[in-house]
């Protein structure tokens, strides 16, 4: 216990799903938890059920406005912020010829602007002290398929973004690491929404399953114990890197 013991951190995202449970795992482990999202009634559940001064902040990520309004909240009730997750994200199934302009655009609002923006407003406030940023992004950033156009160019996105933001701040001397969970098929509500774009859920279901060698898809908690490593000084020499908890999915 205690492995991020008195830390600030951020998690967006967070009233469901992956962010909901990273920011559970860095509540028990002794972190003074930010929960955004923009369901409030949901994130202020989340909040309350973790309980001590866990608190929520509706927040739309892709507004540049919003996110400085965060950062100046957090620092006005904490000083600081010592770990920052973008984790909100959206999945919207087609290929080239299927998806169309306003769902491209849809795609990397949420998925790659939101992290342009909470970097950018993150690290003016964390420089002053270092810390750690943990950017959400996806074996789909990795492993191209026909269907996920948006979402594997998205996600290829911040992977490549945040291996220059960790080179920038590293050669900056901020005391500021950048890392990438690149999770699998992970069961939350994102994939619920993704089978429910689909004809035939109970095939595409055994068929994630199937895509991933070690025989299943993962659980929350499986990528909210990777980000607490790299929330935690245990990873105080881990900069730059993609660490992909996908069950061999990329393989």
């Amino acid at each position: 216990m205690g492995r991020v013991e008195g830390k600030i951190a951020l998690v967006t995202g967070a009233a469901s799903g992956l962010g909901r449970a990273i920011a559970d795992r860095l509540a028990e482990e002794g972190a003074h938890v930010v929960l955004t999202d923009i369901d409030t009634q949901a994130g202020e559940a989340a909040a309350r059920e973790i309980g001590g001064d866990a608190m929520f902040l509706h927040h739309d990520v892709t507004d540049g406005a919003r996110w400085e309004a965060v950062m100046a909240a957090i620092e006005d009730r904490h000083g600081r912020l010592d770990v920052l997750v973008n984790n909100a994200g959206i999945t919207l199934m087609g290929s080239v010829e299927d998806i169309g302009w306003e769902q491209w655009r849809q795609t990397f609002a949420v998925d790659v602007d939101s992290v342009y923006w909470g970097c950018r407003t993150g690290i003016a406030l964390m420089k002053r002290t270092g810390g750690s940023i943990v950017n959400i992004a996806s074996g789909a950033g990795i492993k191209a398929s026909a269907g996920l156009f948006a979402y594997n160019a998205a996600k290829a996105a911040v992977i490549a973004a945040t291996k220059s933001i960790a080179l920038h701040c590293g050669q900056s001397r901020y005391g500021i690491r950048a890392n990438v969970v690149a999770p699998g098929a992970i069961r939350t509500p994102i994939i619920d929404k993704v089978l429910a774009q689909v004809p035939d859920p109970d095939a595409m279901l055994k068929g994630f399953e199937a895509s991933h060698p070690i025989g299943f898809i993962g659980q929350p908690s499986d990528i909210a114990n990777i980000v607490l490593y790299l929330a935690s000084d245990e990873s105080r020499f881990a900069t730059g890197a993609v660490f992909s908890v996908d069950g061999g999915m990329i393989l």
